[in-house]
């Protein structure tokens, strides 16, 4: 399991919560799986508490559960809950992908300047590091709708459904498709063309919803 580097004392809470999310995202841990605190502890060199408050934060995004008896598991999903919750997703970001369209210019540079490093990271095949800049994509193009409420809500599920998402790059041609589906968001941003980018948008998603392993 990658935790074997132990972290520092520093923001020790959210380093926990990270290194935690991130083995469900990555699908280290499995859905159904219990969380193994003891070995977690151990390869992080903490002890149990930091453990059981990251498990607490998780639970609140929708990551895991916390059952008497069992402790945290891993959230497990069906196929209908992975395609409600990209269905609402889709409904949220073709909203925000045509207010986007009429943002200022520094902020849309912005997106397509980490649109192609997304598109190095794919080349050098790591999918990690392309998946946390594609979600930075996802977020700043909610964040240019300058709408407080479509940003907590579009938070909150986004959360929810951070390892759904990652597991539809899980082959080479699934990943290349979303790629080639953001190269497409990414030219219509630039356009700022409003028709195209929701529409691409819309087809990412329902795209999406094949890619995902559930």
């Amino acid at each position: 399991m990658p935790t074997s580097t132990p972290i520092s004392r520093k923001s020790l809470h959210s380093e926990v919560t990270d290194r935690i999310r991130q083995l469900i995202v990555e699908s280290h841990l499995q859905p159904g799986q219990r969380v193994p605190e003891l070995e977690i502890s151990r390869d992080l060199g903490v002890s149990r508490t930091p453990i059981r408050e990251a498990l607490k934060v998780l639970a609140s995004e929708g990551l895991v559960e916390l059952l008497p008896l069992r402790g945290a598991v891993v959230k497990t999903f069906s196929k209908k809950d992975a395609a409600d919750m990209l269905e609402l997703m889709s409904l949220l970001e073709v909203f925000a992908a045509e207010k986007a369209c009429k943002a200022d210019q520094k902020k849309i540079d912005q997106v397509l300047v980490v649109h192609e490093k997304m598109k190095l990271l794919h080349a050098k095949g790591k999918r990690s590091e392309y998946f946390q800049m594609n979600q930075q994509i996802h977020d700043a193009m909610v964040a240019m709708a300058e709408n407080e409420s479509l940003s907590l809500v579009h938070n909150a599920l986004s959360k929810r459904m951070r390892s759904l998402r990652f597991s539809g790059n899980s082959t080479p041609e699934n990943w290349r498709n979303a790629l080639a589906e953001h190269e497409e968001i990414a030219v219509a941003l630039k356009q700022r063309d409003s028709k195209k980018i929701k529409k691409a948008v819309g087809l990412h998603f329902a795209n999406t919803v094949k890619r995902i392993d559930v």
